[in-house]
């Protein structure tokens, strides 16, 4: 077998396989879009409520940001006193 047959089935099976895949892929993807529009997304009462707390959380969380902010601020005014 000389390297020319070698390189030329090497590129066939390289399409090939990458063909298969790109197929997967968009088998995928289409699979995905029907099921996204068979099955809407539906919030409850009880989603709701999480995602409300969940924003209460997020604002404490900018609070701490903020006091961590201010206290490394204060500390490296002190530190370039010293």
């Amino acid at each position: 077998m000389t390297i020319a047959v070698m390189l030329e089935q090497s590129g066939i099976m390289a399409i090939l396989g990458m063909s298969i895949v790109f197929g997967f892929l968009i088998i995928l993807v289409a699979a995905i879009s029907i099921l996204g529009r068979l099955m809407p997304a539906q919030q409850t009462d009880a989603e709701l409520r999480t995602l409300a707390a969940g924003a209460l959380s997020a604002e404490k969380g900018a609070e701490i940001i903020a006091a961590v902010s201010a206290a490394i601020n204060e500390y490296r005014k002190n530190e370039n006193r010293s």
